[in-house]
């Protein structure tokens, strides 16, 4: 059974940086995908970023496009998230998720099959 571990939340101020990690153990050859979702309080859960395992294309959302890189380490079977310039909008819980190859929009967080448990990132003011 896959399993996907997150770390690397915290509290940081408007500006600073933090980076996220993602651990996958278990049968994880065919996770073609692997990326992160958000979710803020009263809203529902939002694509962030994700990347395919064989040849590194990312995809971001627009709101982290040039403060946010994915980046992932096959060999570790890991995924990382590195953010910068947060913030507050940025305070949220943060998923890590992975699915299989398939057709489905990799922004839809319904064609992610698998899930962490979430990290909270909460940006001050």
């Amino acid at each position: 059974q896959v399993q996907l571990v997150e770390s690397g939340g915290g509290l940081v101020q408007h500006g600073g940086s933090l980076r996220l990690s993602c651990a996958a153990s278990g049968p994880t050859d065919n996770m073609h995908f692997m990326g992160w979702f958000r979710q803020a309080p009263g809203k529902g859960r939002a694509f962030v970023a994700a990347m395919t395992r064989s040849i590194g294309d990312a995809y971001y959302a627009d709101s982290v496009k040039g403060r946010f890189t994915i980046s992932r380490v096959n060999a570790e079977n890991s995924v990382y998230l590195q953010m910068d310039s947060l913030d507050p909008e940025d305070t949220a819980v943060y998923y890590c998720a992975g699915r299989r190859y398939s057709s489905a929009s990799v922004y839809s967080s319904g064609s992610y099959k698998y899930w962490g448990q979430g990290t909270q990132v909460t940006v001050s003011s």
